[in-house]
């Protein structure tokens, strides 16, 4: 895909628009809510704080989902936490639960991840994997092997709030993981630090090369920045390059 209003399209369509900052009120989601229906078309999903998740749900036709985030930013491994953000999540009639696993004990992610695919079930799990705090590629391909056990249906690269977020080294680990796995159903996420249609661009080839067509049932992009760049090239503007940190 060569043509930028092409990617910008589809980056738009698996967009999942994203405010996750400590101090957000109802009237920052009013205004996502309001960004994620713009005048080229919609996001796939918006993505809140649980306590947002049933005040997003109002403001947004059926064709947005609304995600929220579980044992977000800090991946602790307290089961009972992440249980009960994933319940509040299904009870707000979210459709996405984006939870984190336990990154810095691994040893507690199946019974943590498990517990709460129980506690969503019928909604879409995406797993947090944090691969820029695992680092070692055995690291994370251990996590994303736990993800999939427990019954992920994406797996993402990162919550955003630390100092290495997604890169194409930790997504090429991921979509390996998920095609090598014959995991044909699930899907993957980049998320944190993509800004511009061109780097959204290098993740969708990616995902290509390992998945085959990219749609936003298996490629979903976290971000709260790119939406800009995608309106500035649907509305006719250059494609902004790729940032120097990517």
């Amino acid at each position: 895909m060569t043509d930028p209003k092409d990617t910008a399209r589809l980056a738009l369509a698996c967009l999942d628009l994203t405010s996750l900052n400590d101090g957000d009120t109802e009237a920052d989601i009013e205004r996502l809510c309001q960004r994620a229906q713009g005048p080229h078309g919609h996001t796939a999903a918006v993505c809140v704080w649980p306590r947002f998740a049933a005040f997003a749900r109002a403001r947004l036709p059926a064709t947005v989902h609304v995600a929220a985030v579980a044992n977000f930013p800090d991946g602790s491994s307290d089961i009972a936490r992440a249980v009960r953000d994933a319940q509040a999540i299904a009870e707000a009639g979210a459709q996405e639960v984006d939870v984190v696993i336990p990154y810095r004990d691994l040893d507690a992610a199946p019974a943590l991840l498990t517990a709460v695919r129980v506690a969503c079930r019928g909604l879409t799990l995406k797993v947090i994997l944090e691969t820029g705090e695992l680092q070692d590629a055995a690291l994370i391909r251990r996590a994303a092997a736990m993800a999939l056990d427990a019954g992920a249906d994406f797996l993402k690269t990162s919550t955003g709030k630390v100092k290495v977020n997604a890169t194409l080294e930790a997504a090429a680990l991921l979509l390996q993981a998920i095609r090598d796995g014959g995991h044909d159903q699930v899907g993957f996420k980049p998320a944190g630090g993509v800004r511009t249609v061109a780097e959204a661009a290098a993740y969708i080839a990616l995902t290509a090369e390992y998945l085959g067509t990219v749609t936003p049932q298996r490629f979903r992009i976290g971000a709260s920045g790119l939406l800009n760049d995608i309106e500035a090239v649907l509305g006719g503007a250059a494609a902004a390059p790729a940032t120097s940190s990517y």
